[in-house]
């Protein structure tokens, strides 16, 4: 295990410059006073739910999936008292990348869910007299989208029963099922037009580009109306989304990145005419809306994280910022009401969960319906973060978040942070960092970057590390501990880096690529350090996504080698945390992989697994574990204070040479629900 050279200590201690240890006042063990507990940060839920409310047709309430109850049911809240009221019983979860997607019937007579409560992802009707709810498919297949038929009677739907997505109908209340389409392509994000034609997506073999297909109520004579391309759908589709019909039926808006953003474009449903962005922009766009009466648009557009809800005339002109955070915040999933007075849309900043707001069209006069927010001055004890930018190693300018301690002393300095973000293709926003809150609690400074080939930036910013993850985009890392070199609260003495997904591989990479003496402590969180293992074991958006940032297989594998942090492992300098979660699906064996390189190579390495979760750790009892996991290694490197070996943690030190058949380390064990060793080889 590597350790500081005054030797072992327990909790409590630490070493002074001398050698001596010393006693850790409450303060150092508890973080800043005053500052939330982990208990308080994993109790900040959003109780609107992430998918936005959905208005009933007489305009009364609003409707939304939310686990206010301590699992996710359906809400409604009256627009007028904001009374709230549970609708459902056992709604039950979704599967994999699945949403539960709640809507009215246009009759008012029922929502229609998704949910996987009989074992698959199926569409649920809860009627308005309160009945249950009642299951309309069974096609035990995965549901990507589906639209109401304007009469109420049927619902149209993208479904894999067949192992690829295609168009069907489910008639209302019986659920007959009938199949619409059929093609070795995906067809997806269906709607249904005012005169019951259907208009859906049709994603090409690498999910680039875009047919837009129109086709009659039963799935006669479909033709493309619109072609898009070159731009990724790593959701199969749901970046693109359903193309929105004009209440007319005369045009549809779709999203596009033509214009090098991702703009809002509108085009007519009789196809062949030109398409006009609603309003061009230097800024990405999403989550648009038809008015009632058709003669608006609501739409998202994002400025460096911050979202802003605009509202644009149909037949053209500028548009009106109608919610503008201030200073910071999100806005999202914007619903006219049905007479058009009113948007109902999700508002969000990084001190507080998304909750439901109500903004008058006219007068921009904005109420809050639901409340997340825990109670007394709690908001208080939350780190408002600043936004910075600094220059990277060729001049490109970064943005970023920084996050520092609250009542801070003349003087004092605190050890570094650099967590980035998943994806690449994803960016940070002005949302809730809990995670980051708590580090900034125990007395870290954090920097949240948003690196070359994040989105938000324009297209070309975004394809800036194609072909080229864990080096320019592993640099704007590096560049990001020297801008936090020049504060003058910083211990330009200590940094460490972390981050999931994307992030975890960007620690990887920074563990064998960065230069010396950058970090003293690494941990990565859900990575992957052999991308050609990743693209043989993992699931196909994870495949498509390395075809399209990497290229072809066998012809790239150049490129997947000089990506992957595994073949570096014998120059890593850094010691490094590695973890994961286990035992459900989707799976990954890369963490695993990398930490036995990692011993092998006689590198310092802690390695964990918390059970009962993906690839990704998410539930509340092992995300709790988790932080205070990596609070221990952090502190132990960063601020030389030794805490008790966490439950379930081996450090792999020289056991290379044993680790053959039935060899056993560095894997999830002890109490606390963590899983006996087993072995991490292949």
């Amino acid at each position: 295990m590597f350790r500081a050279t005054c030797g072992p200590r327990t909790i409590g201690q630490t070493c002074e410059p001398s050698g001596r240890e010393r006693t850790v006042n409450q303060q150092e063990q508890r973080g800043q006073a005053g500052g939330p507990t982990i208990e308080q940060l994993l109790a900040l839920h959003s109780i609107g739910g992430s998918e936005g409310p959905q208005w009933s047709p007489n305009g009364d309430t609003l409707a939304f999936v939310s686990s206010l109850a301590g699992a996710p049911e359906l809400w409604s809240i009256d627009v007028e008292s904001g009374r709230l009221r549970r609708l459902s019983v056992g709604l039950g979860g979704v599967g994999h990348l699945v949403t539960f997607m709640p809507r009215w019937s246009p009759t008012g007579e029922y929502i229609a869910v998704v949910s996987a409560r009989s074992g698959s992802d199926e569409l649920w009707l809860w009627p308005a007299d309160g009945g249950p709810l009642r299951q309309l498919t069974r096609l035990s297949a995965r549901i990507e989208a589906y639209s109401w038929a304007p009469d109420g009677g049927s619902i149209v739907f993208s479904g894999n029963r067949n192992g690829r997505f295609d168009l069907w109908r489910v008639t209302v209340p019986d659920g007959t099922t009938t199949q619409l389409t059929n093609d070795p392509c995906y067809e997806v994000y269906p709607s249904v037009a005012p005169d019951g034609r259907v208009v859906y997506v049709r994603l090409n073999e690498r999910w680039t580009d875009h047919d837009v297909i129109l086709m009659g109520p039963d799935g006669s004579e479909p033709h493309v109306i619109l072609q898009d391309t070159d731009f990724f759908d790593y959701h199969y589709g749901r970046s693109f989304g359903s193309p929105l019909i004009s209440p007319d039926g005369a045009s549809f808006l779709f999203r596009s990145q033509r214009s090098g953003w991702i703009n809002i474009w509108e085009a007519p449903l009789s196809g062949g005419g030109p398409a006009r962005s609603i309003a061009n922009a230097t800024a990405d766009q999403s989550d648009a809306a038809w008015s009632p009466d058709g003669r608006a648009i609501a739409y998202i557009e994002n400025h460096n994280g911050t979202l802003e809800l605009r509202v644009v005339p149909a037949n053209g002109g500028p548009s009106r910022r109608l919610v503008v955070p201030e200073p910071f915040g999100v806005c999202s999933a914007p619903a006219w009401s049905p007479d058009g007075t009113k948007i109902a849309y999700l508002y969000t900043t990084p001190t507080c969960p998304a909750d439901i707001w109500l903004v008058d069209v006219a007068t921009g006069a904005r109420r809050q319906l639901t409340d997340s927010m825990l109670g007394g001055q709690f908001a208080q004890r939350l780190v408002v973060p600043e936004k910075v930018r600094y220059q990277s190693f060729d001049g490109l300018s970064i943005a970023a978040y920084l996050y520092r301690p609250q009542n801070r002393s003349a003087g004092e300095r605190f050890p570094g942070i650099v967590w980035v973000h998943g994806g690449p293709t994803s960016q940070y926003y002005d949302t809730p960092q809990p995670a980051v809150q708590f580090f900034v609690s125990q007395g870290y400074v954090v920097l949240l970057p948003n690196i070359r080939g994040s989105s938000g930036y324009g297209r070309a910013f975004e394809e800036l590390n194609d072909r080229d993850w864990g080096h320019g985009d592993l640099l704007d890392v590096v560049a990001g501990v020297e801008f936090l070199k020049t504060l003058p609260d910083v211990d330009v003495d200590n940094f460490g880096i972390t981050g999931t997904s994307y992030g975890g591989i960007m620690t990887m990479a920074a563990t064998v690529w960065a230069p010396p003496g950058v970090f003293k402590a690494a941990i990565a969180c859900s990575g992957y350090g052999n991308f050609e293992n990743m693209h043989a074991e993992e699931e196909l958006r994870h495949v498509k996504l390395l075809q399209h940032e990497f290229g072809d297989l066998p012809a790239a594998v150049d490129i997947y080698r000089r990506c992957s942090p595994i073949h570096s492992v014998a120059n890593a300098h850094i010691p490094c945390f590695v973890l994961h979660g286990e035992g459900r699906y989707p799976g990954s064996n890369s963490g695993r992989e990398f930490a036995l390189a990692l011993e092998r190579n006689y590198k310092p390495v802690w390695y964990k697994t918390y059970p009962n979760e993906t690839y990704y750790v998410a539930s509340p009892a092992n995300v709790h574990r988790q932080w205070l996991d990596m609070l221990a290694f952090f502190d132990m490197h960063l601020k030389g204070i030794a805490h008790a070996l966490p439950d379930g943690v081996r450090p792999l030190t020289h056991l290379s040479g044993v680790l053959g058949s039935g060899a056993r380390v560095g894997s999830a064990g002890g109490s606390g629900g963590t899983t006996p060793p087993r072995d991490v080889a292949n």
